[in-house]
């Protein structure tokens, strides 16, 4: 199975490789403060069976486990695989491509990804798959970051890049960032992927990010990220160091005590086959 068959493809699996090791220190205190908001929207209960599409270490599959369902995780990233494994060594693990499940057609209760939907070349595809190895009347669920104009936390990313990158640096191109941020967008879409458009909801949700410092931000980005990273790779130090600052002086104004509270947002969206 090729999970890197287009260059956008290629960056975003290669990046993940490379930073996989960081992903639960850095990020995972941001990203599963949303997995009870996209479990408890698709309904999961006991015995269901659930695929975690782009699982990542695996937080999805374990929190369905521990309701009692059968969780599937699949990722494109071989690291993020063993990682998974080594995290929950009692969950069936795949190495494989969202565009291109390695499953039957209906072999599903439940299809859920957190935020992994940003990370493929063609999101459209990955959401007809999820449809097909769906049973009728199963449930698709995924997450998806909200806007700058939406989330402080990535209006203040934003702001920076927008006014101190150079923008054109030969990064291949993929789906938009901030991906379905308009509910009539996303109903569209997963009419067209085979879905019950009527049965669509879609729920805006914001979580409180905890920053042990101001340049934890930047750093997240620069040396756990794959996207924002790789445009930052690209800009000259002076660039990279202005940046840095602009982000920094963003995350100043929510500071208590001794950490920085950043509101975060992403829109979570269940439908039904």
């Amino acid at each position: 199975m090729n999970v890197h068959a287009d260059d956008f493809a290629r960056f975003e699996h290669a990046g993940w490789e490379r930073v996989a090791d960081k992903y639960d220190s850095v990020w995972s205190s941001l990203t599963r403060q949303f997995i009870s908001y996209l479990i408890n929207a698709a309904g999961v209960s006991a015995s269901m069976s659930v695929l975690d599409v782009a699982c990542g270490p695996g937080y999805v599959s374990a929190a369905v486990k521990q309701l009692g369902a059968i969780p599937t995780g699949i990722d494109f990233s071989e690291k993020m695989i063993a990682i998974a494994k080594q995290m929950s060594p009692d969950i069936a693990f795949f190495q494989g491509n969202a565009q291109d499940l390695p499953f039957a057609n209906s072999s599903f209760d439940r299809v859920l990804i957190n935020f992994g939907l940003l990370h493929v070349s063609q999101p459209e595809q990955a959401c007809a798959e999820a449809c097909r190895v769906l049973r009728s009347r199963g449930r698709f669920a995924f997450t998806v970051w909200a806007g700058p104009e939406e989330s402080p936390g990535a209006k203040v990313v934003n702001d920076a890049i927008q006014a101190h990158a150079k923008m054109n640096v030969g990064l291949p191109e993929g789906p938009p960032r901030y991906l379905y941020g308009e509910k009539e967008e996303c109903r569209k879409v997963l009419e067209q992927a085979g879905f019950d458009g009527s049965s669509m909801t879609y729920e805006t949700r914001t979580v409180e990010w905890h920053l042990p410092s101001m340049r934890y931000l930047f750093e997240a980005e620069r040396d756990a990220g794959v996207r924002t990273a790789g445009l930052l790779a690209r800009q000259s130090p002076e660039t990279l160091e202005v940046i840095r600052g602009a982000i920094e002086n963003g995350i100043r104004r929510y500071a208590k005590g001794n950490e920085f509270v950043v509101p975060m947002t992403a829109h979570v969206v269940v439908v039904s086959k």
